[in-house]
């Protein structure tokens, strides 16, 4: 089965309004219901105008859809939808990559969506594609994503390295990968495959010991400078280690160095690991989510990786 996604406009009211309908009225009641449930062709066809709509196909047929509604710097995601019969076929999650493509093209900085706190799967689907709530006033919870963050699901360890090995062919010497998670989330997981994808000598374990260690590169390449920032009062600090080779030329991973880094480079790749909501699933599955910071990322582009 295979999903299409097509940006459309006022003609293909009738399709957008049967998926919102199917997929509304597919949840249960709410107080007071879903404006969503009151739309009509026309409503519809107004939403729509200059092409703000994208409609998913699922072998030719309409499954879900959703309509842009820029606001200031940020576009918010309405009458977001898919049917019941396609759901668990990967069309939520192509509406949101698609969403965030043609909205980052308009110039938006961000994606916004606004969920029911009576739906905590809505909440915690939305939490899965990288948004953040900022803030909550019953019976909606308001989810913000910047549009840089591409999200990636990673089912075992193997996925996790492979990840990595992939993002390793996109870096250079000097480049810095900030890495943020709960223990055991998977860091140093990830660390091991940007080391094979980089090509670089020895085993890439936790650096906590020792606070940084430095994988020199077996083809030519860049280093690996592997740092564990828990114990450092700042990065600078960094400075006053005895590393074999200078962070110019270098790629340097900083684990647990989220509020630390800032300082250390204008660009970073800020990478968050997190464990998958279900604590009874025998793969423990985490979800990866990277965001470019600063001008060294602007023409890269991540989705491609994995």
């Amino acid at each position: 089965m295979s999903v299409e996604i097509h940006a459309v406009g006022p003609e293909s009211a009738a399709d957008v309004l049967a998926v919102v309908r199917a997929a509304f009225e597919a949840r249960p009641p709410l107080d007071p219901p879903a404006d969503a449930l009151s739309e009509t062709e026309e409503t519809i066809a107004r939403k729509l105008e200059g092409g703000r709509g994208l409609l998913a196909r699922l072998d030719g047929a309409p499954v879900g859809a959703l309509i842009l509604d820029p606001f200031g710097s940020t576009t918010y995601l309405r009458r977001f939808g898919v049917t019941p019969a396609a759901q668990g076929h990967g069309v939520a999650k192509a509406l949101v990559d698609a969403a965030a493509e043609l909205a980052e093209a308009g110039g938006a900085e961000d994606l916004t969506v606004v969920a029911r706190e009576e739906l905590p799967q809505t909440v915690r689907f939305w939490d899965r594609q990288g948004f953040r709530e900022i803030r909550r006033y019953p019976p909606s919870v308001e989810l913000r994503r910047p549009l840089r963050t591409v999200v990636f699901q990673a089912p075992d360890a193997e996925s996790m390295r492979g990840l990595g090995r992939s993002l390793a062919g996109q870096l250079t010497a000097g480049d810095l990968i900030v890495l943020s998670g709960e223990l055991g989330a998977g860091k140093t997981t990830f660390t091991q495959g940007l080391g094979a994808g980089l090509g670089v000598r020895g085993d890439i374990t936790s650096p906590t010991f020792v606070i940084a260690r430095v994988h020199p590169s077996l083809v030519g390449g860049p280093d690996l400078v592997h740092v564990d920032a828990y114990r450092l009062g700042g990065l600078d600090e960094l400075d006053d280690l005895d590393l074999d080779t200078s962070l110019d030329d270098a790629v340097t991973v900083v684990e647990w160095g989220e509020g630390l880094a800032e300082g250390l480079s204008e660009s970073r790749l800020e990478v968050l690991i997190v464990r998958g909501d279900e604590p009874h699933d025998e793969l423990d599955p985490r979800r990866v989510e990277l965001t470019p910071v600063g001008p060294r990322w602007h023409a890269l582009s991540f989705r491609g990786l994995g």
